[in-house]
């Protein structure tokens, strides 16, 4: 496939201009190349990880950003609150602190969260989740002293176990709603919400309380592979209705960043530039102009 970017037509609300490619779709490009990357290709946004910010340092790769005259739309990932052990959660307070920091030095308004599955041998949902809330009361300020809102992801019910007891949006929202909307609100991730049938009016609610912090893009593929967490498909490949995921979203009111965020080896395989061409020739048809 040609690393030539297709034409992109205008539209009233210039979706273009919101496309941002989150770093893990192109996990195999460096730091420097996917600043390089992204613009050489006309992409103003990216979302990146903390893991290989921190490989580069937080100062160097603000300014390496801003040099390319990039915006860094949000951080990925700060969380994973629901220990027991004092000590185990003392540590992931320090190290939430730290990545609002570091969201800060990036400067994006956003620090994306997931929240932890059951401590071993738990079976309180209810607790953890009164524990998640607990955390956020202790870092919702002072991520609002840096300029930082936290955005709480839920992810798909067959990760509460062990990686997110937050599993729908309605769960993400009553955590949310405990706090100023400026300094916490959720992410719309159509790859972990595209089932639950009452997703529409909970968008509907969170725009209608301005918790929609961040927007979200990848497909389901049946069927699954090994390993689900790396199996988000390539939008267009799957069950997710994407343009209308658009259509709610929009009708809520939110105008902010599309980051498009897709963990699959085999997309990990292929040249990057080779990669970011098909991923918004796909966010052109399936996300803009379907139907």
């Amino acid at each position: 496939m040609s690393s030539a970017l297709p034409t992109r037509p205008e539209e009233p609300d210039t979706l273009f201009s919101r496309f941002s490619l989150n770093q893990q779709t192109v996990r195999q490009w460096s730091l420097p190349e996917l600043v390089d990357g992204c613009a050489n290709a006309g992409v103003r946004g990216v979302g990146l990880w903390r893991a290989p910010v921190q490989d580069y340092g937080a100062a160097a790769a603000a300014r390496l950003v801003r040099a390319a005259g990039l915006t860094v739309t949000s951080l990925c990932r700060g969380g994973f609150f629901t220990a027991l052990d004092s000590k185990e959660r003392a540590d992931a307070l320090a190290d939430n602190r730290a990545a609002i920091e570091e969201a800060a030095t990036l400067g994006t308004e956003t620090l994306v969260l997931v929240s932890g599955g059951l401590p071993p041998g738990s079976r309180d949902l209810r607790g953890a989740r009164e524990r998640v809330a607990d955390a956020l009361g202790e870092l919702a300020p002072y991520a609002a002293d840096a300029g930082v809102r936290l955005a709480l992801e839920p992810l798909h019910p067959m990760y509460a176990a062990d990686r997110c007891v937050v599993s729908t949006l309605a769960q993400a929202l009553a955590l949310a709603e405990r706090f100023p909307s400026e300094q916490v609100g959720v992410v719309v991730d159509t790859y972990h919400l595209w089932w639950d049938d009452t997703i529409g009016s909970q968008i509907g609610r969170a725009g209608a309380g301005g918790r929609i912090a961040a927007f979200q893009l990848a497909d389901w593929v049946t069927p699954l592979p090994a390993g689900v967490l790396l199996g988000r498909g390539q939008l267009g490949d799957g069950a997710v209705d994407l343009r209308w995921f658009r259509e709610q979203v929009d009708a809520a009111g939110y105008r902010g960043p599309v980051e498009v965020e897709i963990f699959n080896p085999a997309l990990w395989e292929r040249p990057g530039a080779e990669v970011l061409a098909e991923v918004v020739e796909r966010f052109t048809r399936h996300f803009v102009h379907a139907r």
